[in-house]
Parts: C-alpha cells; structure tokens; sequence
C-alpha cells in the first residue's frame, strides 16, 4: 500500500503544479467587462432597457465567436442611482473582479462618479449614456463617450423650432441634477440663438409627487413653449398634472430622457400624447441594423426600445470591437484601441474625437420624436421623418375636455 501512494504522490503533485500554473489561463477563457446600470430605484426603467439591450448584444458576439475565441463576459452592477454606489461598484469590478475595463453609465452623477474612479485606476470606461458635458471635459484620457454631451441635445430641435413652431417665448423647467441643471443651461443658448424670451427657468428635485405650485407659476407667465428635462417618473407627472391644470402653451417640449421611453406613454396616459421631444435615435433611421435591433428588441422582450436601448446596444459591439483590435487585454492597449475606433453602429458612427474642451468624445445628429397614437415617431428632420408632425395642437381636445 505505501508503494501504490508513494507512485500516486508524483502524479497528483504534478497535477497540482499544473493547475496552478494553468490558473490564470483558466482565468483568462472569458474576457470580463464591467457594466454599471441603474437597476433599481428610480431610474431602473433606463436600467432595465439598457441591460436587456447589452444582454443581446453580448450573446450575439458570443455566438459569432466571442473575442479571439474567447468569451466575452459582462459583469453586470446596481449603482441604484447613487454616485457614492456607482463609485463603490466600480472600485469592486476593477480591483476584486480584475475586469478589462469598464461599461455603462446612465445618470450623469453617477457616470461622473465612476468615471473618476476609471481615470484614478487607469482603466479604460466607455460611456453610453452619461451625458453632462464636464464628463469629457476633464482631460481624462481613459473616459469614452459613445452618445452626444446633454449640451448638444437640442441641436436637430432647433431649425424645428425655428422653420414650424416660431416661439416668442419659453419656460425651462429642469430636475437639479448634472443632467439637468446643464440642459437647461444648454437650451438657454438653444433660445438666444433662436430669439425665444426664457420667462422662467425652474429647477426641482427628481421625485416629486406634486408639480402643480410650479406648474400654476408656469400657466401665469403663459409661454408658447414649456421644456421639460426630467427622467420618466417625473416626466409622466409633469404633463399629468399639466393637463388636470389644463396649461395650453402652443407645444410640450422634452429634452430626451424620460420623455422617450415607452413607459412615459405608459404612465402620462392621454397627457403624452402630441408631446414632442428631442431624441437620439429612432429606429426608421437610415443606420444599418437600426431596424433589426428593434425588431430583436421587440420579440425577445415583447415591447418597444428606444435610444436608450440602442446605446447600450452598439456599447456593447464597440467593446468587442475594441477588444478584438487591442494589442493586449492590457488597460493602455485596449485604451489605444478605443482611440482608433471608426465604426458604424445602429446607434450611428463612432469615432472619438476631441473638440473644443471635450476629448474622447463621439459626435452624432440628434433629431425629434413626437407622441401620435401611443407611439413614439420621428418627424424632423423632414428629409427623414416617416411621419408627418402634428402642430399646431389643441390641447384641451387632445386631452378629452
């Protein structure tokens, strides 16, 4: 007996080397890539069509052969809404998980947060939808941003509002967030450009329950546009309450965000309907695939995307493009890759430039969506737009009075 143990000691301390000396190949057969989401809280619904989105994306990469071979592994985490969580999360994917480099990024707090981490660790973070503009205005050479900053938003809602609407007048009203505290400094500039008196400009604190002492403000000063910068709770009950106080400026205006989901028809009612809002994305574009991930979107999930969605969508084809181009899965390497990035996506193309403050930073078209019938369709630019706008509207019949 003690012969047969001392011929078996050899062989099993031969397989131990082994599997220790294989340990970090093993480690290695799945590229790990951090993805920060809002998952609960008050912005889960962004959360949620994102992560579905990144989640078919990543298994169609996956079934096409992954990175190199290898498959690519996204390690999904609740930031909840909150920058000291999205820090937390992020310092635990870069140094427990030893992730490749970093994804995500909805509220722009909590992508700024996070991006300070990114920057302080030297790991690569590629935002999707993040977007107060002082994110890319840092000179941090690891942060990438796939979507446009919050200040340019309201660019393809310009000539709409100058050739069809022609307002005299304006209320801004805005959560005091990053988001939306440089939105509605950004649409400030949209209104000078255009001539558009600002009578108002009235910041408030996301989740709110009653909007009307500031909506009643807002019927006084009597403009012919009220723009809105709210996430989809407030959103919805902004234009509620708007319609039980029957406030008729000559249009609703949203600056993105909560007012292109699906979920904002869903909660307004008949309130969103006629609403316009400026978008990123719509799937009647002419981008290749556009159409086909909304179709992918729509029966794998049994309901709408939007540009949200498309974002984290086309994130998640620039990562593995990244990964596949990159030198090394090394943080300098796979930042160089980033770098070198000129690819169309449905999202549209992606290409990091730097201009004016901004570095690293991907510029795109932004355009205009409008409620009709429930559903959210693109009507500017005209050369574009599948459906006609409705303008001028009236709203007490829109409303059923």
């Amino acid at each position: 007996m003690r012969r047969g143990l001392a011929s078996i000691t050899p062989i099993l301390t031969c397989l131990a080397l082994t599997a220790f000396l294989m340990g970090p190949a093993l480690a290695q057969e799945s590229i790990k890539v951090g993805i920060v989401l809002p998952l609960t809280g008050d912005q889960a619904k962004f959360g949620e069509i994102e992560k579905q989105s990144f989640d078919l994306a990543l298994a169609e990469i996956n079934a096409a052969g992954g990175i190199k071979g290898k498959k690519l592994e996204f390690l999904i985490e609740d930031d909840t809404g909150r920058p000291e969580v999205g820090r937390s999360v992020a310092e635990k994917l870069i140094t427990k998980d030893k992730v490749a480099m970093l994804g995500g990024g909805y509220a722009s707090s909590v992508t700024y947060a996070v991006a300070g981490v990114a920057q302080q660790n030297r790991l690569p973070f590629l935002i999707n939808t993040g977007s107060a503009d002082d994110i890319t205005e840092k000179k941090w050479d690891y942060i990438f941003r796939l979507n446009p900053p919050v200040s340019e938003y309201a660019s393809g809602l310009e000539t709409f509002l100058g050739e069809v609407v022609k307002p005299q007048t304006a209320v801004i009203l805005h959560e005091n967030t990053m988001f939306g505290t440089k939105g509605a400094e950004a649409f400030k500039k949209t209104c000078s450009k255009l001539g558009i008196k600002v009578l108002m400009t009235e910041g408030y604190e996301a989740g709110g329950i009653d909007f009307k002492p500031v909506l009643i403000k807002v019927k006084q000063a009597n403009p012919d546009i009220v723009y809105m910068i709210s996430y989809v709770m407030d959103a919805s009950l902004l234009m509620r309450q708007s319609r039980e106080l029957k406030l008729t400026p000559k249009l609703f205006v949203g600056g993105a965000a909560g007012f292109t989901l699906p979920e904002f028809a869903q909660n307004a009612g008949k309130a969103s309907e006629k609403v316009v809002s400026a978008t990123l994305w719509h799937e009647v574009l002419p981008l290749p695939g556009a159409m086909e991930y909304f179709e992918k979107f729509k029966k794998k999930y049994n309901k709408d995307t939007e540009y949200h969605g498309a974002e984290a969508y086309a994130a998640a084809y620039v990562i593995a493009d990244a990964l596949k181009r990159a030198k090394s899965y090394g943080p300098d390497d796979i930042k160089q890759a980033l770098k070198e990035t000129d690819m169309m996506t449905v999202f549209g193309p992606v290409k990091f430039i730097s201009y004016g403050k901004k570095a690293n930073q991907n510029k795109l078209t932004t355009y205009v969506v409008q409620w009709q019938n429930g559903k959210l369709q693109l009507i500017w630019p005209a050369d574009l737009a599948k459906t006609k706008y409705i303008y001028p509207v009236d709203w007490l019949k829109e409303w059923g009075f």
